[in-house]
């Protein structure tokens, strides 16, 4: 494939979704160019700002955040599987809002507490925190919102 051919099919593909300079990479490599030509025609798209790693990151981070209900370890190993740098990263946690990922947290260990079965509170808490470090979120604000949680329960909330 040319040069000119390749970088137009990637501009397109860029235009319709955001994408990072990993996918844009691999789908190059797929279309048989040298690493040269591959490296020229990233930069071009970067120069072009079709790719921008950061502007993806923020992308993906909030995407992931309000509709899968992933957790900041989840959507940082994610990005970083697409070797996003880690200031990019960081970056796009600020995108989330601190209130809404703690009450995000609280309604996933809700809806799981009335879902599980077990057979003591050790129990319901070790099931939920595994499901919640699944989702990938941080182990000590799971177990301060179980806690809350179970307290709402006893109270009747």
């Amino acid at each position: 494939m040319i040069v000119q051919q390749a970088y137009q099919k990637a501009a397109a593909m860029c235009s319709k979704s955001e994408k990072c300079s990993f996918d844009i990479r691999q789908k190059l490599q797929g279309w048989e160019l040298n690493e040269d030509e591959i490296d020229a025609v990233i930069a071009e798209l970067i120069r072009e700002k079709f790719i921008d790693d950061g502007r993806y990151a923020a992308y993906f981070a909030r995407d992931k955040f309000r509709f899968n209900r992933w957790g900041k370890k989840k959507i940082e190993y994610q990005l970083r599987m697409k070797q996003i740098a880690s200031a990019f990263i960081y970056d796009a946690f600020d995108e989330i809002a601190d209130s809404d990922y703690e009450e995000t947290a609280y309604e996933l260990i809700v809806d799981k507490v009335r879902k599980t079965k077990a057979v003591n509170d050790w129990d319901m808490k070790s099931k939920v925190s595994r499901f919640m470090q699944g989702r990938g979120f941080e182990s000590e604000l799971v177990l301060r919102l179980f806690d809350r949680v179970n307290e709402d329960i006893k109270k009747g909330e």
